[in-house]
């Protein structure tokens, strides 16, 4: 039975793990993770769940402690921001490569320096090749149906990896929402029971295993991962369905918003998209643009056949980064540029966004889709990247 209730991106994604009831959490606080932490802690305080939340020293022994616990077969989360996934980022890998299904709610925040406490991309952004699934959410309701979902995702034996559930600093994790959430049996009969095939605590027959491998297997290893990636896909499909038909909510690889017969086409990742989906029916209704949105919920694995079938018959394609890399314009406009090389013909352009919590509005957003279409009648694609809001 479903319950609406106000909830922020923090609580709302507490509020799944409560209903989860991992058997092991491991947390350390960071703004704007700390009341996701907090919030928990409060459950476990409370009796409402029974994992052991261990209180550790840094993020690095946080994630340290979720790989120990899922390669002895417990179900394992934790939570972190920015400059704390960057503290992780060795065990992050070692997580990755030992195929654990690990939970992480990672709450978007700018990477340091200077020091930033507000959302960009950079953070997951830099972890994109670390072998985690990375789901991006646009909304509080997406925050707690995502986290759900990514149990069942991680856990499928088609994928055994770990998953990122990614969602703005302040901008959701501290903004109050109306969602829907499920009862707690409701969504422990969705997620099942953990059983870990290999799980490596086995009292009645001891072993020691020693995390090593020279050029004999190393690759072997990674091939693995590279596979197992590749199966997430339908994997994440089929359990979106699964859901869809639990909750009414329909979950994909990504959204598509006005693309069939829009003559300019925007992509992007997280919260903003609501913002872009707006400036695109004002567009449509006041201007005559046929503008759409294409949100992509799931960038690794990263859906590159689905959407070329999405922005096929656009003029131009804009990409919406919220994240800086230093080389041909941003991360997302890398990966979407890649999928259509050799595939599709057409002009793209990208634009950098709301680094370090900068804020777009509206207009900003309406800029962006008349920028497109400009470029598009003129023909004159030059810069190639630009950057919204920059002050010069």
């Amino acid at each position: 039975m479903a319950e609406r209730v106000a909830l922020t991106g923090n609580d709302s994604a507490a509020y799944a793990l409560k209903q989860i009831n991992p058997d092991v959490m491991a947390v350390y606080p960071i703004t704007p993770q700390t009341e996701l932490m907090h919030k928990f802690a409060a459950y476990v305080a409370d009796g409402e769940v029974v994992t052991e939340l261990v209180r550790v020293e840094s993020e690095h022994s946080a994630m340290s402690a979720v790989v120990g616990a899922s390669v002895a077969g417990a179900r394992a989360a934790t939570a972190t921001s920015a400059n704390g996934l960057a503290l992780m980022w060795e065990v992050l890998y070692i997580a990755a490569s030992c195929r654990c299904p690990v939970v992480a709610c990672v709450v978007n925040r700018a990477l340091s320096g200077p020091i930033n406490i507000h959302c960009d991309h950079s953070d997951t952004m830099g972890a994109r090749d670390s072998g985690w699934l990375q789901l991006y959410c646009e909304n509080c309701q997406e925050v707690y149906d995502n986290t759900i979902q990514a149990v069942r995702i991680a856990e499928h034996p088609d994928v055994r990896l770990p998953v990122m559930v990614c969602f703005d600093g302040f901008i959701l994790s501290h903004t109050l929402e109306a969602l829907e959430v499920n009862d707690d049996e409701t969504v422990r009969r969705f997620i099942g029971q953990f059983e870990r095939p290999d799980n490596l605590l086995d009292v009645a027959h001891a072993q020691t295993f020693g995390m090593f491998a020279l050029q004999n297997y190393y690759y072997e290893f990674k091939k693995q991962q590279v596979d197992a990636m590749a199966n997430a896909p339908a994997v994440i499909q089929q359990i979106g369905d699964e859901y869809a038909e639990l909750t009414g909510r329909s979950y994909g690889l990504l959204d598509a918003y006005r693309c069939d017969d829009a003559d300019v086409i925007l992509l992007g990742l997280g919260s903003t998209m609501g913002t872009v989906k707006q400036a695109a029916d004002d567009l449509g209704e006041q201007e005559g643009l046929k503008c759409g949105v294409l949100k992509i919920r799931s960038f690794r694995p990263f859906p590159a056949e689905q959407i070329l079938q999405a922005i096929a018959g656009a003029q131009i394609v804009g990409v919406m980064d919220r994240a800086v890399s230093f080389g041909l314009g941003g991360p997302l406009f890398h990966e979407v540029r890649s999928a259509r090389y050799g595939h599709q013909d057409g002009p793209m352009l990208d634009f950098i966004y709301g680094l370090g919590g900068r804020d777009l509005g509206l207009d900003d957003a309406k800029g962006i889709f008349r920028s497109l279409a400009d470029a598009s009648e003129s023909g004159r694609y030059e810069p190639t990247t630009r950057y919204v809001g920059v002050r010069e």
